[in-house]
């Protein structure tokens, strides 16, 4: 981590954000949550997954 990312966090512990984007952060990250949750129940559905390669041809 560099200095930048040090400031940042100084100007975000002066300013923080407002409920309603901490509000959108955490649906976003329950949104992933449940893609993940119903991912590792069903499992990945075979119409999603790739028959082959796909692209150039590797050497």
């Amino acid at each position: 981590m560099g200095p930048l990312w040090f400031l940042r966090a100084a100007e975000w512990a002066r300013h923080p954000p407002s409920w309603r984007k901490v509000r959108f952060g955490l649906m976003v990250v329950a949104l992933c949550l449940l893609v993940v949750g119903i991912e590792h129940l069903w499992g990945w559905p075979a119409w999603l997954t790739v028959n082959g390669r796909i692209g150039l041809p590797r050497r």
